[in-house]
């Protein structure tokens, strides 16, 4: 691979994996918020947030970090206090005397906050207009959770890259970017550069693993569902238990506010934690060299990214689904098998896994995790004895990237209406 292509890939792994606080929906809510009261320039009267439904499902049920909150009001709040746009989606990350007062504000302010769901073709959308007097401000937020594509003060329009926006519904690159100058990913393509670029290039990813195994000793001590308190204590050394454990930890503790930033892929703080903790735990415990296991940290996440960027960056499909297909192609990696196994391996998780719905951003993520890893060390298992779902089975084809975007279609455009329902379910529960 030539080392122009490496560094297109390399680039994009690095636009794609990122710190972020809290849930990543909330945070880029805040974040938008955050822009739009610097612009404003004091303290707004009235805040109008409009979200995509996408949005507006995966930040009602979320824990807020360091606020034992949940939902977006207490976000609002910190942004409208004590936020500062520029660190972007660790926007949500504040000392306890900054919490209490933003929750100070929020007890005399919350009937000035208004939020709604917005009608668009892009699933991933945050507006949010504050007012002040006579003055107000506009910050818009599209496409990427920390993609500002709209500003206003008054009527001078300070930021607009709306134009052609949502020509073509879920691309996820920036809206600026020549779709033909996208760097078209293949399988083969992200298992050539796991397996052979120079290891200084992926030296970077060892921060993923430090970042989030703290938010997986924060969680093992017990939050959210405790999850991954109760597997470790039932794991009696079982190693494969032990590994899911550790990493479903790392969700608990995240989804119930932990204040530690993880590592995010694509946009989501629990497919960074999939991608990166049970590759990691799995090598070390299984022996395998330094080398192979930052080749397959490698693997896990430039296979998920290309997987869902298919699938688009919000959608009625489980995130889990894509980082645990990165996940069995990984753990197939460690476990010597061949580019063909490892296709195997993601094939064998198309057929069983890709019902999994995206019904918000709450603590039973982390028990969607854990089915997801689970069938990652079944699907590597089969592929390692050569057992592959048969090309007519499902959505699988004789093509491993064939197979891949028939999994796109169905979370791009097959789910739509599956993510109204969950929606509208949700938002009319008695």
């Amino acid at each position: 691979m030539d080392k122009v292509l490496r560094e297109h890939i390399r680039d994009l792994m690095q636009h794609e994996v990122v710190p972020a606080t809290g849930c990543t929906e909330p945070g880029a809510v805040a974040l938008c918020v955050a822009k739009a009261v610097e612009t404003l320039g004091c303290e707004p009267e009235q805040i109008t947030l409009r979200l995509s439904k996408n949005v507006f499902k995966n930040a009602m049920g979320v824990g807020i970090p360091g606020t034992g909150m949940i939902g977006l009001p207490i976000a609002v709040a910190m942004a409208v206090t004590h936020g500062d746009s520029k660190r972007g989606l660790e926007v949500l990350t504040m000392p306890e005397g900054q919490v209490e007062d933003a929750k100070r504000w929020l007890a005399n302010n919350a009937d000035n906050i208004s939020i709604s769901v917005k009608e668009t073709s892009d699933k991933l959308y945050i507006e949010c207009t504050v007012v002040c007097g006579q003055s107000s401000a506009v910050a818009v937020i599209a496409k990427r959770h920390n993609n500002f594509v709209f500003l206003k003060k008054d009527n001078d329009i300070l930021l607009d890259h709306k134009q052609g926006l949502f020509q073509e519904q879920d691309n996820d690159d920036d809206p600026k970017e020549d779709n033909k100058q996208r760097l078209e990913l293949t399988a083969r393509m992200v298992y050539d550069y796991a397996t052979t670029a120079p290891l200084d290039e992926l030296e970077w990813l060892r921060e993923t693993v430090e970042y989030n195994n703290a938010a997986s000793e924060c969680g093992l001590h017990g939050m959210g569902l405790h999850t991954g308190q109760i597997l470790m204590e039932q794991s009696r050394g079982d190693m494969v238990h032990t590994v899911v454990a550790r990493t479903v930890a790392a969700s608990d503790a995240r989804m119930d506010g932990c204040t530690k930033p993880v590592y995010s892929n694509s946009g989501s703080g629990n497919q960074g934690i999939c991608c990166t903790l049970p590759v990691y735990y799995y090598g070390t415990l299984r022996g395998n060299s330094d080398e192979q296991i930052m080749r397959a940290l490698t693997m896990s996440h430039l296979m998920s990214i290309y997987i869902k960027r298919g699938i688009g960056r919000l959608s009625a499909l489980c995130g889990i689904v894509n980082a645990t297909m990165g996940v069995s192609a990984a753990l197939t990696y460690l476990e010597g098998g061949s580019f063909e196994q490892t296709g195997y391996a993601m094939k064998n998780m198309i057929n069983t896994i890709a019902g999994m719905v995206c019904d918000g951003a709450k603590p039973s993520c982390a028990l969607k995790m854990s089915v997801g890893l689970y069938s990652a060390f079944v699907c590597s298992e089969l592929a390692l004895h050569c057992r592959v779902v048969d090309c007519t089975d499902g959505l699988s084809e004789s093509d491993l990237d064939c197979s891949i975007r028939n999994l796109g279609r169905l979370g791009k455009d097959g789910m739509n209406q599956t993510d109204d329902m969950i929606l509208d379910i949700m938002t009319h529960k008695k």
